[in-house]
């Protein structure tokens, strides 16, 4: 799956995020190892430079009005496999779909696998995704064992955790330098196949009892919340629990026991080039949740799915952000508007994590999100073990909310700021990966160590060497 970039010469580009927020235009290099990439780092000039992997951040992470972008998708070699160990050490252009095709049928995979995986291993670390395996599992740099960082001052510096650097870069959002290399440690698997229980919860308050029971019982739990369920419906959802199935668990005459650990995605057709805005209105998404909710079983268990189906949902339908809920209509090229502009159609992703205590706040958001009558389908619940060691890492021991909200919502701007300041004063926080336009002084609440991450970016790297539409605009 391409970049999001619209090429304008031989090296210049409008480029946003996946979420299509905010075109800002942009020089593309495309280095194809460690000396190309330091030697575009080096001629960036006063705009610097950020890297960039397969543009699924959704905000404007990866994006540099006016300075250079690092397209890390040349480098994109697996370079060694440990089968013994576990270990694959890998290029960071690498994507987690490439990996999956690879060590799938060897019998490993990847330990972390956020909604897509169309994300390279850079992208990973850079973000420090989770998955709906975090509480047992953590984010994907716990399992990391070892980085190659191109620093400011051309170094390339070799990290393990436990160190300042390393941590910081885990969650970073590229700004501590270009992740060149990373050794992964990997989860051995029998099959490419998910055992799935399903079943329904008719109000929050059952759907996060039953999450919260889920942990002690299945590696993977995630729940679709209805937030357009209103009363005593208000965040009633379906839940679907899984793990790895073993070999030995396949039904006996089961097509999978002749290829136990072939790849097998699910992909649904492409959407077509044009889709009436009204299909996903709130008509029309309150019928689709209807269905989704009454039309599965109060309880189902021992289901298979493809691995890919259930890690990845995100995959089922290519090209989901280019339909008109996702398509966005006012552009900023060439730099970074001072004051977030709400645009005219579409959808703004937003997600955030409460700490375990503040189960009060979840509730009064997904209330407020519910009474606005919102179109916000496929919203994602789910719970958050142990944070990473990173300071702007998003995970933190709590609930975590994702959703999308129309983008023609009157008053949007309001109602999400409104939305961060309970979140920040519960202790919570958003994920930069999906955001585009929180309040810096909103974000200093939400990351107590954003001073530490800012003082080992002056010492590392004085003349912002690497900088992003993102860090501009937080003064990251």
């Amino acid at each position: 799956m391409a970049v999001e970039t619209h090429v304008l010469d031989d090296d210049c580009a409008t480029i946003t995020g996946w979420g299509r927020t905010a075109p800002t235009l942009a020089r593309v290099r495309r280095p194809r190892g460690p000396s190309e990439a330091a030697d575009a780092v080096r001629s960036s000039g006063a705009r610097g430079a950020i890297a960039r992997g397969l543009g699924r951040a959704y905000g404007d992470a990866a994006q540099n009005a006016g300075g250079t972008v690092l397209d890390m998708t040349g480098l994109d070699r697996i370079l060694a496999l440990d089968p013994t160990a576990g270990l694959v050490v890998c290029e960071a252009g690498v994507s987690l779909h490439r990996l999956t095709e690879a060590l799938l049928p060897l019998g490993w995979a990847v330990p972390v696998a956020p909604a897509t995986r169309y994300v390279t291993v850079g992208g990973a670390i850079g973000a420090d995704v989770h998955g709906t395996n975090h509480p047992a599992s953590g984010s994907f740099g716990r399992h990391v064992t070892v980085l190659e960082l191109l620093t400011a001052d051309g170094t390339v510096r070799t990290l393990v955790p436990g160190i300042p650097l390393f941590d910081a870069t885990t969650g970073g959002m590229g700004l501590t330098g270009v992740i060149l290399t990373a050794t992964l440690r990997l989860l051995p698997v029998e099959t490419s196949l998910m055992t799935v229980d399903t079943e329904r919860a008719p109000g929050l308050d059952e759907t996060m009892a039953r999450l919260a029971a889920a942990d002690r019982r299945y590696g993977h739990s995630v729940a679709r919340i209805d937030l357009l369920a209103r009363g005593a419906a208000t965040g009633r959802a379906v839940l679907a629990h899984g793990d790895h199935t073993p070999y030995d668990a396949l039904p006996r005459r089961h097509r999978a026991r002749r290829a136990p650990l072939a790849l097998r995605p699910a992909l649904l057709p492409a959407p077509p080039p044009y889709v009436p805005g009204g299909i996903l209105g709130r008509t029309a998404a309150g019928l689709l949740e209807e269905l989704r909710y009454r039309g599965t079983p109060r309880a189902r268990t021992g289901g298979l799915q493809p691995l890919t189906a259930f890690l990845h949902p995100h995959d089922g339908v290519p090209h989901r952000n280019r339909t008109p809920a996702r398509a966005w209509s006012v552009p900023h090229v060439g730099s970074v508007p001072r004051a977030w502009s709400v645009p005219r159609s579409g959808s703004v992703p937003y997600q955030f994590v409460v700490p375990y205590g503040q189960e009060e706040v979840l509730r009064k958001v997904v209330r407020l999100i519910a009474d606005r009558r919102c179109a916000a389908p496929g919203a994602v619940l789910q719970r958050f073990g142990a944070g990473g060691p990173g300071p702007l890492s998003f995970p933190l021991p709590g609930w975590t909310l994702a959703l999308d909200l129309p983008a023609a919502l009157p008053g949007l701007g309001a109602f999400l700021d409104a939305l961060d300041e309970q979140v920040a004063e519960a202790g919570g926080r958003v994920f930069l990966a999906r955001d585009s336009r929180v309040r810096p002084e909103t974000l200093a609440a939400m990351y107590p160590r954003l001073g530490e991450f800012r003082a080992l970016r002056a010492a590392l790297d004085p003349r912002s060497a690497f900088t992003s539409d993102l860090s501009r605009r937080l003064d990251l």
